[in-house]
């Protein structure tokens, strides 16, 4: 129970960190209502400054796939301190090539890698080195997708239908952006369609130069959004076809979904692909790769062709340990097992107490990944979710869940995470919350 005095506390909190941090937050997606001052978090549990404990499923935007502070991963890192392996910045060594031989084995369709330090970094160099092989510069983007915050990715995640407009197909969307100070030139050159729709994108391949499609397999910034039977193939099939880049965004899907990627799941073959958030368990690490004869440009013998990657922090050894270890942990079956009883136990309960209570709802999933619409049907893009969810009840529901200690980002369509350090008691004191919650909504 929140008293005054811890009401007063973390007031004091957000007031002294909008007095030195620009927004009081240092990432502007974390402003949400109640702005709750959590301190600590291990396993599937997290606890604000109070000592109250909530049980986690929006794992930081879904890096924890082990969990908070994983035994093992923080072992490595703190065996990286031990042994005083430091950030040289000079030629290579032997820890990111263990990374890099790992990734390659567990991801076929990664001939060679690069390391940067998140997704937003890799999906800029995936785009710069598509330009660089096709030698054209417009791209094509999904609505309801998030690529990052770069200029050429900077669209807003889930755009009001006031702003987008009705359903087009074949066609394309305006760009709205999600940040001010993006040049007119680049919008000019981000193509916008609805994921699912492969009209649309061959529709925007025959009329402009297009480098690369930077899509998500799966939509997981806006709930989660599956791909019909034969979209993500045909991407790649229209990419060739037309002599652009595939290029698979994997930073949510990466791991959460399978060992090998989405792209394991769906058996399709990118052109490139980017990886992030779960490949260490909550430390900062990116990671694009793909085919070599595109990789190899970042250190191609003609300059003129050389795409730049450089980065201070590239695979800090801190950073690099963590990804290891958590690869490592993720090839015990065991662990796949363990989320997909846990998921299916909560996905399988929460549809019954929906039904129970007759309240309409789906949930989607992919893996440890869901989110629930407040609608009929499993949406197919994001027109299905702005013209079917209902986003208060959604917001309602979440606020109502993290008075009774689970905690979902208050945020309508966000995407909810199990981690391997969910235990069955978590999942079944999380329907009882549920139960409760529902029968005063």
């Amino acid at each position: 129970m929140i008293t005054k005095e811890s009401q007063k506390q973390s007031e004091k909190i957000l007031m002294e960190a909008k007095r030195y941090i620009a927004g009081g937050v240092v990432s502007l997606n974390r402003k949400v209502d109640p702005a709750i001052i959590f301190k600590e978090g291990k396993g599937s549990k997290i606890y604000d400054i109070n000592g109250k404990e909530y049980i986690d499923y929006h794992a930081a935007f879904a890096p924890h796939l082990l969990g908070h502070n994983y035994d093992a991963v923080n072992n490595a890192v703190l065996e990286v301190i031990h042994n005083q392996l430091s950030l040289i910045g000079s030629s290579t060594n032997e820890l990111e090539i263990s990374l890099a031989r790992l990734v390659c084995k567990l991801i076929p369709s990664l001939e060679l890698i690069q390391i940067t330090n998140t997704g937003s970094e890799a999906t800029a160099h995936a785009i710069r080195l598509s330009r660089a092989y096709t030698s054209k510069e417009h791209i094509i983007l999904m609505i309801g997708g998030y690529n990052g915050w770069h200029n050429d990715v900077a669209r807003a995640v889930l755009p009001s239908k006031a702003q987008v407009g009705s359903r087009v197909s074949p066609g394309e969307y305006p760009f709205i952006p999600s940040s001010a100070g993006i040049p007119e030139g680049v919008k000019q050159k981000v193509h916008c369609v609805n994921f699912n729709d492969l009209a649309s994108v061959e529709y925007v391949l025959r009329k402009y130069p297009v480098a690369c499609v930077l899509t998500e397999p799966v939509l997981q910034n806006v709930g989660v959004v599956l791909p019909q039977a034969g979209y993500l193939q045909g991407l790649v099939d229209l990419c060739e076809r037309y002599e652009a880049v595939c290029i698979f965004d994997e930073v949510k899907t990466g791991f959460r979904s399978a060992l090998g990627g989405y792209q394991s799941i769906a058996a399709v073959t990118p052109h490139l692909s980017v990886f992030g958030k779960a490949i260490a368990n909550g430390y900062p690490l990116g990671v694009i790769g793909g085919k070599r004869e595109i990789m190899e440009l970042f250190d191609a013998p003609d300059p003129q062709k050389r795409v730049l990657i450089a980065g201070t922090y590239n695979a800090h050894p801190i950073n690099t340990a963590a990804a290891i270890a958590t690869l490592e942990v993720l090839q015990n079956p065991e662990i796949y097992s363990h989320l997909t009883r846990m998921s299916n136990l909560l996905y399988s309960g929460l549809e019954a107490l929906f039904a129970e209570k007759g309240q309409p709802a789906v949930i989607s999933r992919n893996a440890s990944a869901s989110c629930i619409y407040f609608c009929e049907d499993a949406p197919q893009d994001a027109h299905d979710i702005l013209e079917t969810h209902d986003f208060d009840f959604d917001v309602l529901y979440r606020k109502a869940l993290i008075e009774k200690g689970i905690y979902l980002i208050p945020l309508a369509c966000k995407q909810s995470s199990i981690s391997y350090s969910h235990s069955e008691d978590d999942i079944y004191h999380t329907l009882e919350m549920n139960k409760l919650v529902l029968s005063k909504l």
